[in-house]
């Protein structure tokens, strides 16, 4: 486990879905506005964002649209808006904290420049000591089109921003079990992690992606042990996990027989999560888990990953065994 006194990583931004970039995220002291050398409060102390968040009266929590999963939008304003993500747990934590991107009913695109049009909008925090809060301030200027050569770009006109920022999602996973797809190796001598997945007709099909980045060879034993999890990372009741696809689907890449695997230094391999959303009347409540932990062999370290497993009803989890990945061919990675 990391340690709360160990220099934390750089905090990342990116969009979703991935766009080329029209903003640049900066923390609570500036903010920035990539290709026009900066917005209205990029010099200095930048002014205050606008109206606070109001404050949930008696101890009422405040609605999931402003605060969830230790993550709250503080305050808003025309130009920008803050936030603030806190770990409430005992040791460090990851967070990715996910807000509403430009408005669909406005004719500008609020992140994405003149004529694109992004989606929402990532914030990653990582190895969050326990009891700590990491600030941040989103700028919602943009450059806008230049008519000649050698003229300032434009902004944003105000009425073309995000009126009311929201937070859509907050995941959070111990630093210490985080999917690691780059970077120094993992003590384990081993990298995890998801990729984006497929969904089709109720559908849906994970990849979980291995890689031997230590100095030994690593015997796998046919099928990753997986643990279905709920928002508060607690196993949830009333999951069955299949060995394989097969009960579910076919042709999902989790049918592959399961076989001896020596997985020496720089060789990889996947194995795939498959499962359906489908909701029978009747049949209880759906089922979801937003995250999985995953110990690619019993005595691995565990791994932490965030599927979104909208189980439904049907209660039934595929988990296929491990076969070979080429290095070349790897899906783009996922939390």
């Amino acid at each position: 486990m990391r340690q709360s006194s160990t220099p934390r990583r750089p905090l990342t931004v990116r969009h979703i879905p991935f766009a080329a970039a029209a903003l640049l995220l900066a923390g609570c002291g500036t903010a920035t506005t990539a290709g026009s050398g900066g917005g209205p409060e990029a010099s200095g102390s930048p002014a205050p964002c606008g109206t606070p968040a109001p404050s949930a009266p008696g101890g009422v929590p405040q609605p999931t649209k402003l605060a969830q999963g230790g993550a709250r939008i503080t305050a808003a304003g025309p130009t920008c808006f803050e936030y603030e993500v806190t770990n409430p747990n005992s040791e460090p934590y990851d967070f990715t904290v996910v807000f509403n991107g430009p408005d669909p009913g406005q004719g500008t695109a609020v992140f994405g420049g003149p004529g694109g049009r992004v989606g929402n909008l990532t914030r990653t925090v990582t190895g969050l000591a326990p009891g700590a809060t990491e600030k941040g301030r989103i700028d919602l200027t943009t450059p806008g089109r230049t008519p000649r050569t050698g003229q300032p770009p434009t902004l944003t006109p105000p009425e073309a921003r995000v009126p009311k920022p929201e937070l859509l999602k907050v995941r959070s996973v111990p630093t210490a079990e985080a999917p690691n797809a780059g970077g120094p190796c993992p003590a384990s001598g081993l990298r995890l992690y998801a990729d984006e997945g497929d969904a089709a007709m109720g559908l849906r099909v994970v990849g979980l992606h291995l890689r031997n980045c230590g100095t030994a060879t690593v015997t796998l034993d046919g099928y990753p042990q997986v643990q279905p999890l709920d928002l508060d990372h607690k196993p949830l009741d009333g999951v069955r996990v299949l060995r394989g696809g097969a009960e579910i689907a076919t042709g999902t890449g989790a049918d592959d027989p399961p076989r001896r695997i020596d997985l020496r230094p720089g060789e990889g391999a996947r194995t795939t999560l498959v499962w359906r959303n489908t909701t029978e009347a009747g049949a209880g409540e759906p089922l979801n888990a937003p995250y999985v932990r995953v110990r690619a062999t019993p005595d691995a370290a565990p791994v932490m990953v965030t599927p979104e497993l909208d189980l439904g009803t049907t209660g039934r989890l595929g988990a296929g065994a491990w076969v070979r990945e080429d290095s070349n061919d790897k899906p783009s990675p996922a939390m």
